[in-house]
């Protein structure tokens, strides 16, 4: 796949103001023009007797300087965050549109057809939704590094998890990829990690992610996940399924004492017998023999 074209550096801070809430973008549009507008706004220095020369002079220079940066910059990063803000906005429309045109899909397809970027947005989204703080770092492309930091409130304060979407529908994501992951979190102190992909993984990537903090979801989890209204979009209101035996139980998963849900082996030697997982899945992986 290509890689993102060279952006100035203007388009550069245009998208960092974008990913941030877009009524943050209009109060720093309206304080940035404050101060910079009193900058702008204050007197020339006058030369003054019996001051040395030159350091009245490097005065002078620094403050016209100033000035004339103040004077630009009193409407140029205003427009410019409220250009922000206005991306924010559509930007957070598009996401919504994505998963919930994604959420009603029948098959891969709708997944299969984005662009890598569109898939980030779908999984970003997705996490928002389920209540983590996103940050969306949009790396250099398809394959650049860590996409997505996911926060949340913890036992010891607030938990970083590491986030890398791969956009590889014909192909398995090996093993290099969840050990750059795992090392990136040991690096930066991550509680955990996931790797998203809307193809598979590789055996090998399985069993190194195996009894690691590292979570692998792959094209037909995502898929699942969808399908069961777990990735939906807040303004369509989520049915309220009846209260049944088979789905809803008070067993306490042995990981983390969430709620378990009664399910059914879909692959594996357990083919067709029902059995416990924890409700937080794929964030845990606890289970319980039914």
């Amino acid at each position: 796949m290509a890689r993102r074209k060279r952006t100035s550096p203007a388009e550069d801070l245009l998208n960092v103001f974008a990913l941030l809430p877009w009524w943050l973008c209009v109060v720093l549009a309206a304080v940035s023009y404050v101060g910079l507008h009193a900058v702008a706004s204050r007197p020339a220095l006058k030369p003054q007797v019996g001051v040395d020369p030159m350091s009245q002079l490097t005065s002078l220079v620094t403050g016209a300087g100033l000035q004339g940066l103040a004077t630009v910059g009193q409407y140029a990063l205003p427009i410019l965050l409220l250009a922000a803000a206005v991306m924010s906005v559509v930007r957070r429309r598009a996401r919504r549109q994505l998963v919930e045109q994604t959420a009603r899909g029948q098959d891969a397809a709708a997944i299969d057809g984005m662009t890598w970027h569109q898939f980030e947005l779908l999984v970003g989204e997705g996490f928002r939704q389920q209540g983590y703080i996103v940050t969306e770092l949009g790396g250099s492309g398809p394959d650049g590094g860590v996409d997505l930091v996911l926060r949340r409130p913890g036992k010891n304060g607030s938990e970083t998890f590491l986030v890398q979407c791969k956009q590889w529908k014909a192909y398995q994501v090996g093993v290099d990829v969840v050990r750059e992951l795992y090392g990136v979190m040991a690096a930066k102190g991550a509680a955990g990690g996931f790797v998203v992909t809307s193809g598979t993984f590789t055996q090998e990537a399985m069993a190194f992610a195996d009894g690691r903090n590292v979570q692998l979801v792959d094209g037909p989890k995502l898929q699942e996940l969808l399908a069961a209204g777990k990735i939906v979009p807040r303004s369509t209101p989520r049915p309220t399924p009846p209260a049944s035996p088979e789905l809803t139980t008070m067993v306490v998963c042995p990981a983390c004492s969430h709620p378990m849900v009664r399910r059914v082996a879909k692959h594996g030697p357990n083919a067709g017998q029902a059995f416990y997982g924890c409700s937080t899945y794929p964030v845990c992986k606890g289970t319980r023999p039914a």
